[in-house]
């Protein structure tokens, strides 16, 4: 499949959202049923049944996906905290998974809101 990648701006100090979209004969259904299969082992990545807010990740490791379907098309949202998932956190989480530590050591962060 072709993968369509929006970038989005905005004015926020944290945070980074990423959205792609590509055409695909699944449902919504489907498709989020393949993606809870999928990350039910990975302890940072959530779906969200709604659009995610950045304030959702600031201050943790998590990655929130959000799925919407329109005519064909599955649009895959994401944020995360780009100084915490996008650097440092992703580094403790990678150090943990080298030296045969529990992943979520040390990343057991909470948001700002939620």
């Amino acid at each position: 499949y072709r993968l369509n990648f929006l970038p989005l701006r905005g004015d926020f100090t944290r945070g980074i959202f990423a959205s792609l979209y590509l055409e695909t004969e699944l449902s919504l259904q489907q498709a989020e049923a393949m993606y809870k299969h999928f990350y039910q082992d990975h302890p940072f990545v959530h779906l969200s049944l709604v659009n995610p807010h950045l304030k959702m990740v600031v201050n943790t490791n998590n990655c929130v996906l959000h799925l919407l379907e329109d005519d064909g098309r599955l649009l895959i949202i994401s944020a995360i905290d780009n100084l915490l998932k996008g650097a440092s956190g992703q580094a403790v989480q990678n150090m943990n998974l080298m030296f045969g530590l529990k992943e979520d050591l040390g990343l057991k962060l909470k948001a700002q809101v939620f």
